[in-house]
Formats: C-alpha cells, sequence, structure tokens
C-alpha cells in the first residue's frame, strides 16, 4: 500500500477553501492507497512516512515563500515531493515568465520592480500591479493613467514588504473571453476551464477578490494547446511534472498568451470536472508507486 500526502495549508480568514481536498483524500483511499491531507508547515508531520508528498492547497505560501521554498527541499530530501522542490522554487517567483519569453513562449508583457527601482508606469493605457511572488490576485489591482499616484503607492507597498513588483498592460480581451486555464496532470491535458475577469476597475489592492469568477467548462483550441506546450517544455532542465496549470489570455492580435504557469499548488477544479479524479487517482498512485529517494538522504 503507498502512503500518500496531500498537502495543504492551516485555515486562516485569507485562506480559500480546498473543495477537492476531501474528496481527493477519499477517491485514493477507497482506491488502496493510505492518503492524508497534512499542513505543510506543521513540525509533527513525520515527511519520510511517505511515499509521495502532493502539493494540493499551500494557499498561504505567497506571502511566505522563502519559509515555503525551504520546506520544500527539506521535504524533497525525504520523500518524492510533487512537484520537485527546484521547479516550486523556480514556480513561487513569477520572473520565470522572463525565462519563457527567452525561450520562445508568447507571454504576457511583463516589467519587474525590485525594492530600491525607480516606479516607472505606464502612461498611456490601463495596466496592473502585482507582486512577483503571488497568488489569487492577492495585492493585485488594476489601473488607469489617471491613478497613476495610487499605483505608485502600491508599488511602494509592495517594496517595503520586501516584494517585486510586477507590471503588466491590462489585456482587454479578459474583458469579453475571460482567462482559461489549461490543466495537465501526467504530462496529458486533464481539462481545461475558463473563468471571467478578476480585477474590477477601482478595486484596492488590498481588498479580498475573487480568484476564479464565473469558471465554466471549456475546451481548448489548438492554438491554446500549442502555446501551452512550448510553456510547459520551457520549464528548466524539463522536468517531469506531475501536474500543471498554464493559464491563458488573448493578446491584441487574438492569439493566446502564457499569463501564468502554475506549477506549485494550482486549483484543479475537480468540482468542476468530477470525470478528471479518477485520472488524478490513478496517476498519483502510480507516481507514488516509484523508487524514493535513497534511505539516509538529508534534508538541505
Amino acid at each position: 500500500m503507498v502512503r500518500v500526502a496531500l498537502v495543504t495549508c492551516a485555515d486562516g480568514p485569507d485562506v480559500a477553501e480546498d473543495r477537492d481536498l476531501p474528496v481527493l483524500v477519499r477517491a485514493l483511499n477507497e482506491a488502496g492507497a493510505e492518503a492524508s491531507a497534512e499542513v505543510w508547515d506543521d513540525g509533527r508531520v513525520d515527511w519520510a512516512r511517505f511515499d509521495l508528498a502532493v502539493i494540493r492547497s499551500t494557499w498561504d505560501y505567497s506571502w511566505r515563500a522563502a519559509e515555503f521554498t525551504a520546506w520544500a527541499e527539506r521535504c524533497g530530501a525525504l520523500t518524492r515531493l510533487a512537484n520537485p522542490a527546484d521547479v516550486v522554487r523556480w514556480n513561487t517567483d513569477k520572473r520565470y515568465l522572463a525565462d519563457l519569453a527567452a525561450a520562445g513562449a508568447p507571454v504576457v508583457e511583463t516589467r519587474y520592480l525590485a525594492p530600491g527601482d525607480a516606479v516607472e508606469l505606464p502612461g498611456g493605457h490601463e495596466f496592473v500591479v502585482k507582486p512577483a511572488s503571488g497568488a489569487g490576485a492577492r495585492f493585485a489591482a488594476r489601473y488607469t493613467p489617471d491613478e497613476h499616484d495610487t499605483a505608485v503607492r502600491h508599488v511602494r507597498r509592495l517594496h517595503d514588504d520586501g516584494f517585486t513588483a510586477m507590471v503588466q498592460p491590462y489585456v482587454r480581451a479578459i474583458d469579453s473571453g475571460g482567462e482559461r486555464a489549461l490543466q495537465f496532470f501526467g504530462g496529458t491535458l486533464l481539462h481545461a476551464s475558463r473563468k471571467g475577469p478578476v480585477l474590477a476597475p477601482g478595486t484596492p489592492y488590498d481588498q479580498r477578490k475573487t480568484a476564479h469568477p464565473g469558471l465554466t467548462d471549456w475546451t481548448p483550441t489548438a492554438d491554446e494547446l500549442a502555446v501551452a506546450q512550448v510553456a510547459l517544455a520551457a520549464v528548466p532542465g524539463a522536468p517531469e511534472l506531475l501536474y500543471a496549470r498554464v493559464d491563458l489570455v488573448d493578446g491584441d492580435d487574438g492569439r493566446p498568451r502564457v499569463m501564468e504557469l502554475e506549477l506549485v499548488e494550482p486549483n484543479l477544479f475537480l468540482w468542476l470536472h468530477p470525470e478528471s479524479l479518477p485520472v488524478v487517482v490513478e496517476r498519483i498512485t502510480e507516481a507514488a508507486g516509484r523508487r524514493r529517494p535513497s534511505a539516509g538522504a538529508a534534508p538541505r
């Protein structure tokens, strides 16, 4: 019997409910695994007792990124971690978009303003400011050029909190076509979804947003699949990923671009796609049955 930890975080006022977690735990146990939900920063968890630790809903990681990536390194030295710690470290910082662009993947144009950089913002179009380490639209906001001073205060708040700020043009096609999330599991397409716009005009950056408004089923186009595959192939070292979510939007030319590549803790939306549950269970149990790291490996 394989032992599987589905890694989550402690409940809190800023943490969304993981609707898939109890369903996935139950389905894995019914399939013959010994599965349980475990909190990533609970010091009582013995990660070495598991054959596989699958990061699922560690949705507080973005404001504790250094602590979380250090945990991933330790956990990955004790058992098989999905996705691997080096992927986690790379993907927790959205400067990875520059790596994707350099590898030929079409991405949303992005500038990065690190603490200490001069705050230069667009003057001729709507734009978005958000932290380079973030999730669920936390501390993200949409601005018009007339809101320049408010946007500057937003960037400085991120800098004061130690974050690098990202500045992107607001992709206008989101208002009509939304964002598409293509989910991959075990290297193949699992399912896809579409959601409406997250950032409403005038919404303060520190106001909590609905991360996935109006979520519906989606059938990806050939162009969307092609862009997703280019992005996944650009992950450094081309590692074997158990899961991946590629979030796409349409550029001004109507062609898909990568908004984000979610390799750490993407919501799988199994509640919307219940037909995918058996596939996820099968691929998790297969991954758990592969050879574990050598005994005696020390945490880094």
